[in-house]
């Protein structure tokens, strides 16, 4: 009980600090999106740029592209020589670093506050003046190559995620994986990456956020100087997020070379975006916590302490996508039992909520869990540029961030049942029995 207060309080703290950090919006004539947040408690400063252009944007027989570009925005460009972004970054105390997602691809920069002009400059330079050579091009793709072979292929168990989500999300850009399929990868051109570049790489495309010790008045001359002469360019087209009708159950078994059995099943469900009623998406997010969400959670409670069914077993949910959200139930088996077992395990847990709503112990403990690791996050300048600079691209207000923890606290132990009984069902399912190669 002492727990769970601790809990709540930290819950509430997050809704009074974040109420006390000043958020600035602010668009230039060129459409860049700018978000600046200010948090005065340590004299640093966060800059990220991100861009609505993930792995679920890539054509058919470019996918990787979209990564390896990622790569490429660190090489050259028209001032500055091959690797001097990150050496010029360094030699002043920063860290830089990217990452590509389904969804979007964010570039970061962390300084001491007085950075940030250097900070912004170095940003500004490689979008107007990327310059992809041939030559680092290739030496850039067997760098991805080499990365897609000891992160993938060299990896039983994140090979059968992949082809377990080739299968999951069918019809979709979340069907192939973000760093590509190899032999897909090994024939991109130069001229596919020049092509991304100039498609996605506009300022109306992106949300430039600016984190830390700042305020508006320092940052937004700094952004007109070294972002207000881009041109506008032409923002690609994005159709607008639809829930997808069910796909029918889905099965499949992979035998590869794995130590341990793992049981796989995802449902297709909305996401914020998808949603027909945002009270959807919390009310998934709650179940998620019922089902595990910490030690007392029903997953760990029931199938690994009580029966003793998994050696390790986890669900979650996913609803900031920028299409549909999933919700995933994985599994070890412990030795003599079966992933047919874990599977049945798996929907006895979905059936009784589906049948008798939580309680309100229940529930308030789960709200608990879910704000504390809120607050986690919120906690550093660079959490809340992520936030912010996520839900930007997703396509929603990040004003929704202040509200979580509100719309949480509306949703009822009925809303929770009838997520689990409407969303989680058989023809939103796939399932993947991944065995020893050795086992038949």
């Amino acid at each position: 009980m002492k727990a769970l207060w601790i809990a709540l309080a930290l819950g509430a703290l997050a809704v009074s600090a974040r109420a006390d950090l000043p958020t600035h919006e602010f668009q230039l004539d060129n459409g860049l999106d700018v978000l600046v947040r200010e948090d005065h408690r340590a004299p640093v400063v966060t800059v990220m740029i991100w861009f609505k252009a993930g792995s679920i944007d890539e054509a058919p027989f470019e996918t990787g592209v979209a990564h390896l570009l990622e790569h490429m925005m660190f090489r050259n460009s028209k001032h500055l020589a091959p690797g001097e972004f990150s050496r010029l970054a360094a030699r002043f105390g920063g860290d830089v670093n990217a990452f590509t997602s389904y969804d979007f691809t964010a570039y970061y920069q962390q300084y001491e506050a007085s950075r940030l002009p250097l900070a912004l400059e170095l940003e500004a330079e490689r979008l107007k003046n990327l310059r992809i050579e041939d030559e680092d091009f290739h030496r850039e793709l067997q760098v991805v190559m080499e990365e897609r072979r000891q992160r993938t292929d060299d990896k039983p168990t994140a090979l059968a995620w992949e082809k377990f989500q080739a299968v999951a999300r069918p019809g979709t850009g979340y069907a192939h994986p973000i760093i590509g399929w190899r032999d897909q990868l090994a024939q991109l051109k130069p001229e596919q990456a020049r092509s991304w570049y100039q498609r996605f790489y506009v300022p109306g495309n992106a949300t430039l956020v600016i984190a830390g010790d700042v305020t508006e008045a320092e940052a937004r001359p700094l952004v007109e100087k070294f972002f207000g002469d881009m041109p506008a360019g032409e923002t690609p087209p994005r159709p607008d997020p639809t829930l997808n009708p069910p796909a029918g159950e889905r099965r499949m078994t992979l035998r590869l070379p794995v130590r341990v059995p793992a049981l796989y099943m995802l449902y297709n469900v909305p996401s914020l975006a998808t949603a027909k009623d945002p009270a959807t998406f919390y009310a998934l997010t709650m179940l998620g916590g019922v089902l595990d969400g910490g030690l007392s959670a029903r997953v760990e409670s029931n199938m690994v302490r009580g029966q003793r069914l998994a050696a390790g077993a986890g669900a979650g949910y996913d609803g900031l996508q920028r299409g549909n959200g999933t919700f995933t139930f994985t599994a070890s088996p412990n030795p003599g039992v079966s992933l047919d077992e874990l599977e049945a395990a798996f929907e006895q847990e979905v059936r009784k909520i589906a049948e008798q709503p939580p309680g309100e112990e229940e529930m308030d403990r789960v709200r608990a869990s879910v704000l504390a690791g809120q607050v986690y996050q919120r906690d550093s300048v660079m959490g809340q540029a992520m936030e912010l600079g996520r839900l930007s691209v997703l396509g929603v207000d990040w004003r929704l961030a202040e509200q979580f923890d509100e719309n949480l606290a509306k949703v009822t132990p009925e809303q929770v049942q009838r997520a689990a009984r409407d969303w989680l069902v058989a023809e939103r399912r796939a399932v993947a029995h991944v065995i020893p190669e050795e086992q038949q």
